[in-house]
């Protein structure tokens, strides 16, 4: 199965950086499950005689589960950047659903799984053992996914129309620079801001508020990667920043990094 096109660093900071590190692939779902699956990927990585390698990663508003050598899990949204240490050898399977993907898995508000994580049987019951035992006996990406794909075809949701716009409303966020506040979301999708923010709630995990701060540092960091020099002051104007120490206070609250400081070689 060929990967996708993995141009889009998807939050991962300075990924061309970390490429020098590690290979990250990423896979499309089938059909079936593109209601539900934004894509497969897998991070593999040789590093037994060299330093730890630390990671950064901007959170994306998706839950993902994550195969790794003795562990397992189901991760929530992240509600801030988390650093990831690489070393050794290593491998990694991960599905990520699509932002509200999940949700129709368990009926539950995805609020409770924020910075939280659950096991795969708590959601798949039974059918996780033979699936981890699987994984843990196939190194073969195809197959990994096949694997993948049984277990969450065989507790297939119905299609759900919320989770449909929820997505739709967080693609619109993450490809629109001009749409900066909760009130042109509601104003879009002619939905009042209580109900925005109750589906959020339920289906995301996060606020709409934060999810559009994130993709707009997320964007920030991503084009300070591809472009050397930045021309910061006109980029905070193409992110809707009209004030640029607002925009330094924004990079900084989710990078950990002013922009100055994340732009330096």
């Amino acid at each position: 199965m060929p990967a996708t096109d993995k141009k889009s660093s998807m939050g991962v900071l300075q990924l061309r950086k970390g490429e020098k590190k590690f290979q990250l692939d990423r896979y499309p779902p089938s059909e079936q499950l593109r209601p539900f699956v934004k894509h497969y990927w897998v991070i593999t990585w040789s590093l037994e005689d060299e330093l730890p390698y630390f990671q950064d990663v901007v959170p994306n508003p998706c839950v993902n589960l994550v195969m790794e050598h003795n562990k397992s899990g189901i991760y929530g949204v992240a509600s801030r950047m988390y650093t990831q240490k690489i070393e050794g050898k290593g491998r990694v399977f991960g599905v990520k659903f699509q932002p509200g993907g999940f949700y129709p898995y368990i009926q539950s508000p995805l609020s409770n799984l924020t910075d939280q994580a659950l096991s795969l049987k708590s959601v798949f019951g039974m059918a996780s053992t033979a699936y981890i035992e699987q994984i843990a006996a196939q190194p073969d990406t195809t197959d990994r996914i096949a694997l993948t794909e049984a277990l969450l075809l065989q507790h297939l949701p119905p299609v759900d129309l919320t989770a449909s716009l929820v997505n739709q409303i967080i693609v619109r966020i993450q490809e629109d620079r001009e749409l900066t506040t909760v009130e042109q979301l509601c104003g879009e999708f002619h939905l009042n801001k209580r109900k925005l923010q109750r589906l959020f709630s339920q289906y995301v995990g996060i606020s709409p508020k934060w999810v559009i701060k994130l993709y707009r540092l997320q964007n920030a960091a991503e084009a300070m990667d591809n472009s050397s020099p930045t021309d910061l002051l006109k980029l905070a104007m193409e992110l809707g920043y009209y004030d640029q120490s607002h925009f330094i206070k924004d990079f900084k609250s989710i990078i950990g990094k002013t922009p100055e400081e994340y732009a330096r070689p």
